[in-house]
């Protein structure tokens, strides 16, 4: 066959296929177009559910191709072409590719949720995973944490679902717990009156709740204070040095001692006949 007949051939051809191409590329246009239109009404009303825009995005770009991939298959089955044998391909490469990527889609997973349920935000603080430090940004796959002593650390996010979260500044309010020792010969009622000034002369401790001043325990040394205000959380760590620091002050000038433990050693001379 010379290429005169070649061309005759193909032209041949591709009459006879025309409906079939046209078929094909009115489902790829319309196929687009709605596609685009659908992932953005999804994008759209997920938006005003309020869901993270991070997630948002991905989840609308994902929505997008899926879309896009159903129409080229359907493309190709309008023009004639078998789509059984390429989504069996297309199956076998996705489950290739899900194991190959297993530890980060679990993270993905993970980060699908920390910000669909919102354990915690941006900007709290946190302890999750052995660390402990104000949250930085929640992606998809892992969240980065600044920790007090000034380090970025990056938190695979199946570690953190996978672990205890303490948020520590979800709440507007959080309660000190502080254990005030004094010795047996002091006076537990002068004590107790001097703790209670110590708490009323600082303005940052809030009236409700109500601190707690009691005994707590006899200790092999000392009777044991607890001393329980609560504060603003974001004056915790101030008013708990401050506290600290007053007490040992306040009670050094009125005579109460705060003992430390120490043991008594007796030495006996066994005298030799």
């Amino acid at each position: 066959m010379d290429a005169k007949e070649l061309v005759i051939a193909a032209k041949v051809y591709f009459i006879s296929k025309l409906p079939q191409i046209i078929g094909a590329l009115v489902i790829l246009v319309v196929g687009l177009w709605l596609s685009k239109r659908i992932a953005n009404f999804f994008g759209r009303v997920m938006e005003r559910r309020g869901i993270d825009i991070t997630l948002v995005n991905f989840l609308k770009g994902l929505i997008y191709y899926l879309l896009v991939l159903v129409v080229l298959i359907a493309a190709a089955g309008q023009l004639g072409i078998n789509t059984t044998s390429f989504l069996t391909i297309l199956g076998a490469l996705g489950l290739a590719v899900g194991l190959a990527l297993k530890d980060s889609l679990s993270n993905f997973a993970a980060g699908v949720m920390l910000i669909l349920f919102r354990p915690f935000r941006v900007g709290d603080v946190v302890s999750t995973a052995g660390v402990t430090g104000g949250v930085q940004a929640i992606n998809l796959f892992n969240t980065i944490l600044h920790t007090p002593d000034n380090q970025k650390v990056i938190v695979p996010n199946s570690k953190i679902m996978g672990d205890i979260i303490t948020n520590i500044t979800a709440n507007d309010t959080r309660r000190i717990d502080l254990v005030i020792g004094i010795s047996y010969e002091d006076d537990i009622d002068k004590a107790k009156a001097i703790l209670w000034e110590i708490l009323a002369q600082d303005s940052r401790i809030l009236k409700d709740p109500k601190p707690t001043i009691a005994v707590a325990e006899l200790a092999d040394s000392s009777v044991n204070f607890v001393v329980r205000p609560w504060v603003k959380t974001s004056d915790y760590w101030a008013v708990r040095f401050d506290l600290t620091e007053k007490i040992k002050k306040t009670f050094d000038q009125q005579g109460i001692s705060i003992p430390y433990p120490q043991q008594d050693v007796h030495l006996f001379v066994e005298k030799t006949a």
